[in-house]
């Protein structure tokens, strides 16, 4: 084999591709090289991650809580207002029971005792002057005959005439002069109590 080194230049293409692809790379053709983060950077990263999501769960929970605070404030107004509601329909038929009662009470008390018819005539004569004269009481036959017989000498001597009307009802009276009529039926007594109580109902026989 022969000593004499062969160059470079003489080598076959072959030759040349095999061994220069072992040599170092002139300084010219270098590549750049790939730098990896460190532990530090990767530590910064990650945290800085947890943080972001820790940041947008924190909004994204904000929101949520909001809405549904909003919500069960809408559902707690409606609940309020159909509680009144309810408050106000329990309240309206309490009334009218209590008056539904009352007015049985009031049909029997008449039944039973009719000369109730008395105070109510007191109370008309007790709103007319002591002078007043002439005037007119306007009774139920059966009240009238009431009247009569524990009133009738005290009307006698003012001058008041009693008037016989069968369609009064019972422990009712009108009184008609010539300067005032005062009106103490009983179906006008019942509404005055009755708007009094802030309801409505008519005294119906």
């Amino acid at each position: 084999m022969s000593d004499v080194v062969t160059s470079k230049e003489g080598r076959t293409a072959y030759q040349r591709w095999e061994l220069d692809s072992f040599d170092t790379p002139a300084s010219g053709g270098a590549r750049s090289a790939v730098v990896l983060p460190t532990a530090a950077q990767l530590d910064q990263i990650r945290r800085q991650a947890q943080e972001e999501g820790y940041a947008k769960g924190y909004r994204e929970g904000r929101d949520k809580v909001a809405a549904e605070a909003q919500r069960l404030q809408q559902i707690m107004l409606v609940l309020s207002q159909d509680l009144q509601r309810f408050d106000q329909a329990v309240a309206a038929d309490l009334l009218g029971l209590a008056l539904t009662i009352s007015k049985q009470v009031l049909r029997q008390a008449i039944r039973l005792k009719p000369e109730v018819i008395l105070a109510a005539v007191n109370d008309v004569l007790s709103r007319l002057p002591s002078s007043h004269q002439r005037a007119r009481l306007v009774l139920h036959p059966e009240d009238a005959a009431l009247v009569r017989a524990n009133l009738g000498e005290q009307l006698k001597q003012s001058n008041w005439e009693i008037i016989e009307n069968a369609e009064l009802t019972r422990s009712g009276c009108r009184v008609e002069a010539p300067e005032c009529e005062i009106d103490a039926t009983l179906e006008s007594r019942w509404q005055r109590v009755v708007e009094g109580m802030g309801g409505e109902d008519v005294w119906i026989e």
